[in-house]
């Protein structure tokens, strides 16, 4: 079967930022045809954002998944998921730590229920998660542990670019030193496999970045395409994998070079990152590969310098809704 009748689950994300704001604005943005969603977040939280704003967006509390493609033409569907205490916009706070991680919990456990299409992620502060427990570097591994520890990779995708990084929420020297042949195959496969899956592309192309500059410019300026990356390919292309790289990551995201590969894959998290901020920065979707059930996030952070002021752009929101919309019309379950 295939999860095309069923709602996504919207979270709360940092509840200082500007993720109530996206979620109010992204109902407002329906259209006819457009899946329904609900979100897991604070009923009077999201009304206070809608006075504030000066939006009319009526608010209805469900309890269960099913109830919401029958509420959602003339009402946000809202699970609750309740505050510790007050916020204050723009200044998180570590006790309501408990009810951002609780929305994406109860997110992720409908969506191993099977009772929604899938889940799209609000923007998290992710120190301040920590402050208060959380241990975490980000989104991606609390999902993958919530999914059953299992293997995923983190895509950032938009029309014109998919990237996939092999290390993540590390700093650059430890990325350096943590990268290894076995990393870049792993990522690799689940990539490949998420890019058929997900993306209904049947024969898909990974390009591979070196690590330094040029590509290393055969041992120069570093060894680590000689020594870690190619033989990471070679490992992939034995597998059946169209691989190219490792590819000089300056001259790897101009256009031309765009049209040879349906995903890059980068060796750190700003090599990934970078380029695709600088193509669609509004537009630009995290999806996490690899799981057992879709899930898309806004390739933006939780904005806490314009939180409350009505100037945050539902723009990556509508992508990752449209985008997880897409994959759950295509994924089998």
């Amino acid at each position: 079967m295939t999860t095309a009748s069923l709602p996504l689950a919207v979270t709360m994300g940092e509840p200082a930022g500007i993720g109530g704001e996206l979620t109010l604005k992204a109902w407002l943005a329906r259209r006819p045809g457009t899946r329904p969603f609900f979100a897991l977040d604070d009923p009077a939280r999201l009304a206070s954002i809608a006075l504030q704003l000066g939006v009319a967006v009526p608010l209805q509390e469900i309890t269960a998944p099913v109830e919401a493609a029958g509420v959602f033409a003339r009402a946000l569907p809202v699970v609750a998921v309740k505050l510790r205490c007050a916020v204050r916009t723009g200044h998180p706070d570590p006790a309501n730590a408990p009810a951002t991680i609780e929305s994406i919990e109860r997110a992720v456990a409908f969506a191993m229920s099977r009772e929604i299409a899938g889940v799209v992620t609000n923007p998290i502060q992710k120190k301040t998660l920590q402050d208060a427990g959380f241990r975490h570097p980000g989104h991606t591994e609390f999902l993958a542990e919530l999914a059953g520890g299992i293997d995923v990779a983190m895509m950032l995708a938009c029309p014109e670019l998919r990237v996939v990084p092999v290390t993540i929420h590390l700093a650059l020297a430890q990325a350096v030193r943590t990268l290894d042949s076995d990393s870049i195959v792993r990522i690799g496969r689940i990539a490949a496999a998420g890019l058929k899956s997900l993306f209904g592309i049947e024969h898909p192309r990974l390009a591979v970045a070196g690590l330094n500059p040029h590509a290393g410019e055969q041992g120069a300026m570093g060894d680590e395409e000689s020594r870690i990356i190619q033989p990471a390919i070679e490992r992939l292309r034995a597998e059946g994998i169209d691989v190219s790289g490792p590819a000089s990551p300056d001259t790897m995201f101009h256009p031309a070079a765009r049209a040879n590969y349906d995903a890059a894959l980068c060796m750190y998290h700003d090599q990934a990152l970078i380029p695709i901020k600088t193509i669609d920065f509004a537009g630009g979707v995290n999806v996490t590969v690899g799981l057992p059930f879709v899930r898309t996030s806004p390739d933006h952070g939780t904005a806490l310098d314009i939180a409350g002021t009505g100037r945050a752009d539902p723009a990556s929101l509508l992508a990752a809704l449209a985008m997880a919309d897409d994959m759950a019309r295509r994924r089998k379950v």
